[in-house]
């Protein structure tokens, strides 16, 4: 292929992420939210705010372990400000546990429904709120129509939001950027330390737009994710990602 036409394919595949919302970091600033690898897997090197995430929790550990990780995101999505709308039917969260990663409770925001069918419809308005900083909402299911009007809004708020699906049984294609699916590892113990190590996940990007999909096992450590590194192929894995991701 000549370069003239690679260089044509080049500008087209940048233009088609600009159309979906991906921007490109500005030059000589990489905006990171502190994933490490993992945010080398998307278009640009860069973890896409005022998007849709979803989160796949086939059993309540995948729930707990997908809460315990999105807190941490969520630490580096309010630093700048702003508050955290988290929806859904019945409370899975203890609020000060929040503060280990980072997150004071008092800026969230909990709404308890008494309907699932609410959920969505809350979602959508939180997420047309530019004054927020991000959206979770936990439900069983969302067909792709649903999950396009929370996407339509998130475009014009610039509001990240997460969904935590808790039915794997029902799983259908969404309007969300990226599928995640985080399931909880043993901790490691420091060495003459007693009681419990920090939290650790297996964290699963089952499909990402644009991007490359992949797996990495990420620990929480001095209030900041941490990958770690098993083997000598990880450590080449997530050093070919980055290479793509430049």
């Amino acid at each position: 292929m000549s370069d003239h036409k690679q260089a044509i394919i080049s500008q087209l595949r940048q233009d088609i992420l600009l159309w979906q919302g991906f921007k490109p970091p500005v030059a000589g600033h990489k905006e990171e939210i502190g994933l490490g690898p993992v945010e080398a897997a998307f278009p640009n090197g860069v973890f896409p705010k005022g998007a849709l995430h979803e989160f796949l929790t086939e059993m309540p550990e995948h729930a707990a372990a997908s809460i315990g990780f999105i807190s941490g995101l969520l630490q580096a999505l309010m630093q700048e400000g702003g508050a955290c709308l988290w929806i859904g039917v019945s409370r899975t969260v203890f609020p000060p546990a929040l503060q280990a990663f980072g997150v004071e409770p008092d800026r969230i925001i909990f709404v308890d429904l008494k309907q699932e069918r609410d959920v969505l419809w809350a979602m959508e308005e939180g997420l047309k709120c530019e004054g927020l900083s991000a959206v979770i909402a936990e439900v069983r299911d969302i067909n792709l129509t649903a999950s396009r009007r929370l996407q339509l809004a998130v475009e014009k708020s610039k509001v990240t939001g997460f969904i935590l699906r808790n039915d794997p049984r029902k799983l259908s294609t969404t309007a969300c950027v990226a599928r995640w699916k985080i399931s909880p590892l043993a901790s490691a113990l420091e060495a003459g330390m007693p009681g419990v190590g920090f939290p650790r996940w297996n964290v699963e990007l089952l499909k990402v737009r644009n991007g490359n999909p992949g797996v990495w096992k990420m620990e929480w450590s001095a209030n900041s994710f941490v990958h770690i590194l098993n083997s000598e192929k990880e450590m080449m894995d997530g050093q070919e990602l980055q290479r793509k991701a430049l």
